[in-house]
């Protein structure tokens, strides 16, 4: 992993699942290996949700029922790539300005046999607006350790 000097972070992984195992597990199946301790909604965590269509949405759905959408899908290229973009602002809480929000990029590249190179990239930090450094290294270290490396090993354990 390496951060780019620029405005984006950068993560990657290697799983042993085709591409399409891998481009489903990461969206639609988003919930069994998301960070439980990576959740913005006010209520107890129920479920994630990730809408698996240009113009669908990312979100929690606490035990009340209450929703938190932190994400749009901008891009939805099964099983080679997927957009979504990054409404929270540096202070952890949801940005409504979709100009204010950054956009994370994951491409699933076939590596062999049953073999899926992801590499998930955090675009333009910047657009969160002063104080967006502030936020680089929390989402370095938050998309390796506390993603990327959380789906890798939910892809083991299929």
């Amino acid at each position: 992993m390496s951060t780019d000097t620029s405005t984006s972070v950068r993560a990657t992984t290697t799983v042993a699942l085709p591409a399409q195992e891998a481009f489903t597990l990461f969206t639609e199946e988003i919930g069994t290996w998301w960070n439980a301790d990576h959740h913005i909604i006010e209520a107890p965590l129920s479920r994630m949700v990730f809408e698996p269509y240009v113009g669908g949405n990312v979100y929690d759905v606490g035990t009340d029922g209450s929703e938190c959408r932190w994400s749009r899908v901008l891009s939805y290229e099964p099983p080679h790539r997927v957009v979504f973009s990054w409404d929270i602002n540096d202070r952890w809480a949801i940005e409504t300005d979709p100009a204010r929000c950054s956009e994370v990029h994951v491409t699933f590249t076939e590596d062999g046999p049953g073999r899926t190179l992801v590499v998930l990239e955090h675009r333009h930090l910047d657009r969160h607006g002063d104080g967006w450094q502030s936020m680089t290294e929390p989402i370095t270290r938050g998309w390796q350790q506390g993603g990327l490396d959380l789906f890798a090993a939910a892809a083991e354990a299929r």
